[in-house]
Protein backbone atom coordinates (compact mmCIF):
# COMPACT_ATOMS: atom_id res chain seq x y z
CA UNK A 1 0.00 0.00 0.00
CA UNK A 2 1.64 3.41 -1.25
CA UNK A 3 2.02 5.74 2.03
CA UNK A 4 1.89 9.52 1.75
CA UNK A 5 3.60 11.84 3.79
CA UNK A 6 2.78 15.75 4.58
CA UNK A 7 5.99 18.46 5.88
CA UNK A 8 5.82 21.94 6.16
CA UNK A 9 2.85 22.59 7.61
CA UNK A 10 3.06 25.63 10.85
CA UNK A 11 1.89 29.02 12.09
CA UNK A 12 2.60 32.03 9.62
CA UNK A 13 1.52 35.52 10.39
CA UNK A 14 -0.70 37.06 7.62
CA UNK A 15 1.21 37.60 4.22
CA UNK A 16 3.50 35.21 4.77
CA UNK A 17 4.32 32.04 2.80
CA UNK A 18 4.45 28.10 3.53
CA UNK A 19 5.49 25.84 1.52
CA UNK A 20 3.97 22.19 1.77
CA UNK A 21 5.70 19.04 0.77
CA UNK A 22 4.19 14.98 0.24
CA UNK A 23 6.20 12.44 -0.58
CA UNK A 24 4.83 9.15 -1.86
CA UNK A 25 6.83 6.04 -0.24
CA UNK A 26 6.71 4.12 -3.88
CA UNK A 27 8.71 5.70 -6.84
CA UNK A 28 6.15 4.23 -9.47
CA UNK A 29 3.99 7.32 -10.14
CA UNK A 30 4.44 7.45 -13.57
CA UNK A 31 0.93 7.26 -14.02
CA UNK A 32 -0.50 9.37 -11.05
CA UNK A 33 -1.59 12.69 -10.09
CA UNK A 34 -1.08 14.29 -6.89
CA UNK A 35 -3.07 16.78 -5.28
CA UNK A 36 -4.14 18.66 -2.41
CA UNK A 37 -7.23 19.52 -0.50
CA UNK A 38 -7.89 21.54 2.74
CA UNK A 39 -10.48 22.16 5.51
CA UNK A 40 -11.57 24.97 7.09
CA UNK A 41 -13.45 24.41 10.83
CA UNK A 42 -16.59 24.18 10.42
CA UNK A 43 -16.56 24.31 6.38
CA UNK A 44 -16.20 21.39 4.17
CA UNK A 45 -13.09 20.20 2.44
CA UNK A 46 -12.12 21.67 -0.91
CA UNK A 47 -9.75 21.24 -3.64
CA UNK A 48 -6.89 23.01 -3.77
CA UNK A 49 -4.52 21.70 -6.61
CA UNK A 50 -3.57 18.60 -8.47
CA UNK A 51 -0.09 18.35 -10.66
CA UNK A 52 0.06 15.28 -13.29
CA UNK A 53 3.33 13.46 -12.32
CA UNK A 54 4.23 12.35 -16.13
CA UNK A 55 2.32 15.96 -18.11
CA UNK A 56 3.21 18.17 -15.50
CA UNK A 57 0.06 19.61 -16.03
CA UNK A 58 -1.67 21.42 -13.39
CA UNK A 59 -4.76 22.72 -11.88
CA UNK A 60 -5.94 24.47 -8.93
CA UNK A 61 -9.08 25.78 -7.11
CA UNK A 62 -11.14 28.58 -7.78
CA UNK A 63 -10.32 30.12 -4.05
CA UNK A 64 -5.92 29.44 -4.33
CA UNK A 65 -5.44 29.84 -7.97
CA UNK A 66 -3.39 32.66 -8.87
CA UNK A 67 -2.37 32.40 -4.49
CA UNK A 68 -1.04 29.27 -4.48
CA UNK A 69 1.26 26.80 -6.92
CA UNK A 70 1.92 23.08 -6.99
CA UNK A 71 4.85 21.24 -8.80
CA UNK A 72 7.35 18.56 -8.54
CA UNK A 73 9.26 17.91 -5.72
CA UNK A 74 13.30 17.34 -5.88
CA UNK A 75 12.68 13.90 -4.78
CA UNK A 76 11.05 10.83 -6.43
CA UNK A 77 6.87 11.34 -6.54
CA UNK A 78 6.64 14.17 -4.22
CA UNK A 79 5.01 17.28 -4.59
CA UNK A 80 5.16 20.94 -3.84
CA UNK A 81 2.57 23.41 -2.63
CA UNK A 82 3.89 26.98 -2.26
CA UNK A 83 1.28 28.82 -0.52
CA UNK A 84 2.12 33.07 -0.63
CA UNK A 85 0.09 36.06 0.93
CA UNK A 86 -1.31 33.63 3.19
CA UNK A 87 -4.40 35.04 5.15
CA UNK A 88 -6.42 33.73 8.46
CA UNK A 89 -9.12 32.70 6.24
CA UNK A 90 -6.16 29.99 4.75
CA UNK A 91 -6.04 28.22 8.11
CA UNK A 92 -6.98 24.59 7.47
CA UNK A 93 -6.32 21.35 7.66
CA UNK A 94 -4.35 20.67 4.29
CA UNK A 95 -4.01 16.71 2.92
CA UNK A 96 -3.05 15.85 -0.45
CA UNK A 97 -3.50 12.49 -2.13
CA UNK A 98 -2.94 10.51 -4.93
CA UNK A 99 -5.17 8.92 -8.17
CA UNK A 100 -4.39 8.43 -11.66
CA UNK A 101 -4.96 11.47 -13.82
CA UNK A 102 -8.52 13.29 -14.65
CA UNK A 103 -7.67 16.45 -15.77
CA UNK A 104 -9.42 19.49 -14.70
CA UNK A 105 -12.04 16.52 -12.97
CA UNK A 106 -9.43 14.77 -10.79
CA UNK A 107 -10.77 16.21 -7.53
CA UNK A 108 -13.91 14.50 -8.12
CA UNK A 109 -12.47 11.30 -9.14
CA UNK A 110 -9.64 10.81 -6.23
CA UNK A 111 -10.45 8.08 -4.59
CA UNK A 112 -10.06 6.79 -0.58
CA UNK A 113 -6.89 4.63 -0.88
CA UNK A 114 -3.92 7.01 -1.05
CA UNK A 115 -4.32 9.62 1.35
CA UNK A 116 -2.00 11.24 3.61
CA UNK A 117 -2.21 11.65 6.98
CA UNK A 118 -2.81 15.79 7.35
CA UNK A 119 -0.85 18.92 8.18
CA UNK A 120 -2.05 21.99 10.38
CA UNK A 121 -1.64 25.35 8.64
CA UNK A 122 -2.43 28.41 10.96
CA UNK A 123 -2.16 32.19 9.60
CA UNK A 124 -2.03 34.44 12.80
CA UNK A 125 -4.00 37.84 12.08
Amino acid sequence: QVQLVESGGGLVQAGGSLRLSCAASDDTFSSYAMGWFRQAPGKEREFVSVIGWSSGLTYYGDSVNGQFTTSKGDAKSSVYLQMDYLKPEDTTVDDCAADTWGGNSWFLKVGDDVWGRETQVTVAS
